[in-house]
């Protein structure tokens, strides 16, 4: 089939990153992708060449472009709409689609099959919506519907976004050296110390984690991914330094600051690590199939709605106390989740010592939903059904 999706950069490039993971799994498959989007820079190093047209099966277009009538009278319909987390298409192109139906004696009931790609949640009204259909009841598109499609965790969503050569890579990166050898190539000088990922907004608890990882007894070295997360650390130390000069004077913690990685890249730096902190959607997701001990700082919301978007995250990966604890702590929440009572101090040496068992809830999760169909698979299977 031929899809066009569509997606809007609104900040820290989580819904271009999933928008491309989806694009370019979906060619994998065998099918034509286009990808229509208002700022395609992050894909200079997400995904090296799209922009040059060098992954076989996915086009890259500007917005501006859905709204050109010239350009559009030459390129062929698509099969399926995809608007990436409700982006809403631009009108200029569904009147172009619903012009040329009518051009030839069709109605809008002949329009592509429409889908709303919703956000993540664990929460239980997205196995309620998944799937619902949204009737079209004004513009030029009136009197055809859209679906809603949620991602998820259990049978009763989406699915989350899995490559079908994920496993593979996963194996070949697990052969002996190839770690040491990734980490090398990218300058992270790793004597068998306990290594932490670091990919973060601003997390008020940043500081407690730096100067405890620094007087703790076991050697750390945290691997900064570019971008917000190496501001924040950059800042965080200079901050400690100002009042402690001596924080660090044992080396017990190292640090490197990475160049910005592709998708491919980003992970492995997940199975490379020891602990990985998470940020966001996209990445959340990449964890969870590493396999590794993560913790999740996810993106807060003015009305606290992330507060119980994380609960039913936690719940559904059955983390233990310790796990809780530290996710209040990363995301300044209090222990039930709310805004009051404060959220507790991170203490990372205790829960560091509770890596093993989190390891063991991540596995699990990971292997039950290595069972379900993944989100490219599923979509394929619903937009089939409504054809």
């Amino acid at each position: 089939m031929l899809w066009d999706v569509f997606c809007r950069v609104i900040d820290n490039f989580g819904d271009i990153g999933v928008c491309w993971r989806l694009c370019a799994d979906l060619a994998g498959r065998g099918h034509m992708v286009r990808l229509w989007v208002d700022d395609a820079s992050p894909l200079h190093w997400m995904a090296p060449g799209a922009l040059q047209g060098q992954w076989p099966g996915v086009q890259v277009l500007g917005w501006d472009q859905s709204r050109n009538p010239d350009s559009l009278a030459h390129m062929a319909p698509a099969d399926v709409w995809v608007e990436g987390f409700g982006c809403e298409i631009a009108p200029e192109f569904i009147a172009h689609y619903s012009n040329s139906l009518r051009a030839v004696g069709q109605n809008t009931s002949k329009m592509p099959t429409w889908i709303n790609l919703e956000y993540l949640s664990a929460e239980s009204f997205v196995e309620r919506c998944h799937g619902l259909p949204s009737p079209v009841m004004q513009g030029p598109a009136a009197g055809g519907v859209k679906y809603f499609f949620y991602p998820g965790f259990s049978p009763r969503t989406g699915g989350l976004l899995r490559e079908a050569n994920l496993l593979q890579r996963q194996a070949a990166f697990a052969q002996p050296g190839q770690r040491a050898a990734w980490l090398a190539e990218h300058g992270i000088s790793w004597q068998g110390e306990r290594l932490i990922s670091l990919f973060c907004y601003e997390p008020p608890a940043l500081a407690q984690l730096l100067m405890q990882l620094a007087s703790g007894n076991v050697p750390t070295h945290i691997a900064v991914t570019a971008g917000r997360a190496a501001h924040a650390v950059r800042a965080t130390i200079e901050s400690i330094y100002r009042l402690e000069p001596a924080w660090n004077m044992r080396y017990a913690l190292s640090i490197s600051y990475l160049p910005l990685l592709s998708q491919d890249e980003y992970d492995a730096l997940l199975w490379a690590c020891d602990l990985n902190l998470v940020r966001g959607e996209d990445s959340i997701v990449r964890a969870i199939w590493a396999g590794k001990p993560f913790v999740w700082q996810i993106y807060p919301q003015d009305d606290a709605a992330h507060h119980a978007k994380l609960n039913a995250f936690l719940d559904m990966l059955g983390a233990d106390a310790a796990l809780r604890t530290a996710h209040c702590a990363w995301n300044s929440m209090g222990p039930s989740g709310g805004g009051a009572p404060p959220p507790p101090k991170l203490d990372c040496i205790t829960a560091l010592r509770h890596l093993h068992v989190w390891g063991e809830a991540v596995q699990t999760t990971r292997q039950r939903l290595m069972q379900m169909d993944d989100l490219a698979t599923q979509l394929s299977a619903f937009v089939h059904k409504e054809r």
